[in-house]
């Protein structure tokens, strides 16, 4: 089982990104970003379960929208409106079942995880 996430970079302030995660080995009921700034702990981003219902944190809400695709087996997040502030690694995570909402945004519910990709927003 492996999650591969891709597409970080370098933006200004304002400006849109858009992550992608592949999955393989298995399908998953729940899959979710995460995020590690500098000197900061991870902290939730968004998730979407397999019937295509998103989470997000109240941070990033009305910005990023998270999606997937599960006939790919792929999930990702639009990131619009970018501030420095959400500078970060950006990592993915997925669980084999639907999480329950109420704890969808713990990090510690998540059995799988991948790589992070850094995202720069400068000023």
């Amino acid at each position: 089982v492996q999650l591969q996430a891709s597409g970080g970079g370098l933006v200004q302030a304002g400006g849109s990104l858009s992550l992608s995660c592949a999955a393989s080995g298995r399908t998953f009921g729940t899959m979710a970003w995460f995020r590690r700034a500098p000197g900061k702990e991870r902290e939730f981003v968004a998730a979407c379960r397999s019937e295509g219902i998103g989470f997000y944190a109240n941070s990033v809400n009305s910005r990023f929208t998270i999606s997937r695709d599960n006939a790919k087996n792929m999930m990702y997040l639009q990131m619009n409106s970018l501030k420095p502030e959400d500078t970060a690694v950006y990592f993915c995570a997925a669980r084999v079942d639907r999480i329950i909402v109420s704890a969808i945004r713990r990090g510690d519910v998540y059995g799988y995880w991948g790589q992070g990709t850094q995202v720069t927003v400068s000023s």
